[in-house]
């Protein structure tokens, strides 16, 4: 353990709520083999705002196997040094979807590797590096990353996905496509639209609930607009 990590598992045991961490199964579904703490979000914010950005540190905080010091990692972590090898790597270890989420939202997704990460990572079986390919493309999606064309290129990968039952896999791919659809372009937000309708008139049902569920929220959108 880094001479840097231990003092930083100290202070996320200081914020240790037990019946947080035995709240987050049952509660929020997030279930892993990493041992957890049982430390809030916020919590883990406010250890993570005094770091600044230390990859070194990021990649020691992966290597401890703990739930929060994960977390914590792609918070200082630095988008402008990681690597594909680095994101395959990480993502091989993804055993719970609020990991999942939060290194593709808050880390991947300002990487210049993002939409290659996602092409390889869409069509794995590992359900969880499969929600991470979605859950990648839904996050550049709502920070703006990426041009209409890398969208437009990756609709066929939702399509494609959108057969799989699995239950977080099903909804990283209904929020990929409800992103993509509600970017301004118009041409994003078209393509969107007709590949919701497409996937509302399947025969499977799982198919069916993501074309369904993204038109209700495209409806309801286009409502307020």
């Amino acid at each position: 353990m880094s001479d840097h990590t231990a003092p930083l598992l100290r202070a996320l045991e200081s914020h240790a709520d037990p019946a947080f961490r035995d709240a987050l199964g049952p509660r929020y579904g997030i279930v892993t083999a990493d041992r957890v703490i049982g430390v809030a979000m916020a919590k883990i914010h406010a250890v993570a705002k005094p770091l600044g950005r230390d990859p070194a540190l990021a990649e020691s905080l992966w290597q401890t196997r703990v739930y929060e010091a994960r977390m914590l990692a792609c918070m200082v972590d630095d988008p402008a040094t990681v690597t594909p090898e680095r994101m395959d790597r990480w993502r091989a270890d993804f055993d719970n979807w609020a990991v999942t989420d939060t290194v593709c939202f808050k880390l991947w997704d300002r990487t210049p590797h993002a939409f290659a990460a996602i092409d390889r990572w869409a069509t794995l079986d590992h359900e969880f590096g499969k929600r991470a390919a979605f859950v990648l493309l839904a996050s550049c999606a709502v920070h703006r990353k990426g041009t209409d064309g890398e969208y437009l290129a990756r609709l066929p990968l939702i399509r494609a996905a959108a057969g799989d039952p699995r239950n977080f896999v099903r909804k990283g791919v209904n929020w990929a496509l409800r992103a993509i659809g509600g970017k301004k372009s118009p041409p994003l937000r078209a393509a969107a639209r007709d590949l919701a309708a497409t996937l509302a008139a399947s025969a499977d049902k799982t198919a069916r609930w993501i074309g369904k569920d993204a038109a209700r929220a495209f409806a309801k959108a286009d409502a307020k607009a």
